[in-house]
């Protein structure tokens, strides 16, 4: 079968640019949570603090313990998913990406698995963020202010709210659609497979 560009096949160009985006984001920012910390040099091990006091981001503050042990131990299903991010979702990046510049249909089950399991932890994280009380005023962005936010409670401005939705809503978008696109796919293919056969059944 010929290969048809990847340019020509706009929504497996999204998910491409999506996996190609999302690998080195959760090795710099989401996995850091995971790592010993001496193995981090301080170059990266400052990109989700700079990125926390920018947004006051409850759940990466949380999982990194920039708000203390208690949110530490608050957010261990954050933590749970973290661990899938690592040994499911990274996998599954690599070989889309070269299976979706390859135009593999083989992979589509794989990634209706994975789309399906992301647009699921994504939501939670979601409802995290709008449940998130909503300050008077803009947090400071000093350490200061993340111990504040530490003795006070958690709470985020209005900008800070829609930066972390404008970041949030992509990653529980794109796998939804993700998800219902390869399922269609896959329904498609098995029905291909199943004419075939009774073609063949036939002859």
């Amino acid at each position: 079968m010929t290969r048809i560009p990847l340019a020509q096949r706009p929504r497996d160009l999204v998910y491409f640019l999506f996996f190609a985006i999302h690998l080195p984001a959760t090795f710099l920012v989401d996995l850091q949570a995971l790592y010993p910390k001496q193995w981090v040099p301080s170059v990266i091990a400052n990109i989700p603090k700079i990125y926390v006091e920018l947004s006051n981001d409850p759940l990466i503050g949380s999982a990194m313990g920039f708000f203390g042990p208690h949110q530490v131990e608050a957010y261990t299903w954050l933590r749970s998913f973290l661990v899938v991010e690592a040994f499911f979702q990274v996998p599954v990046f690599i070989i889309g990406l070269r299976g979706l510049w390859n135009g593999t249909t083989s992979i589509y089950v794989l990634l209706l698995i994975y789309a399906a399991s992301t647009t699921t932890t994504t939501l939670p994280c979601l409802a995290v963020i709008l449940s998130t009380p909503i300050s008077p005023s803009p947090l400071t962005t000093s350490s200061v202010g993340l111990e504040a936010s530490n003795a006070l409670g958690i709470s985020l401005s209005a900008e800070q709210r829609l930066l972390l939705l404008s970041s949030y809503i992509p990653f529980f978008l794109v796998p939804l659609i993700m998800t219902l696109d390869m399922a269609l796919r896959v329904q498609n293919l098995i029905t291909a497979g199943q004419g075939m056969q009774k073609n063949a059944k036939e002859d």
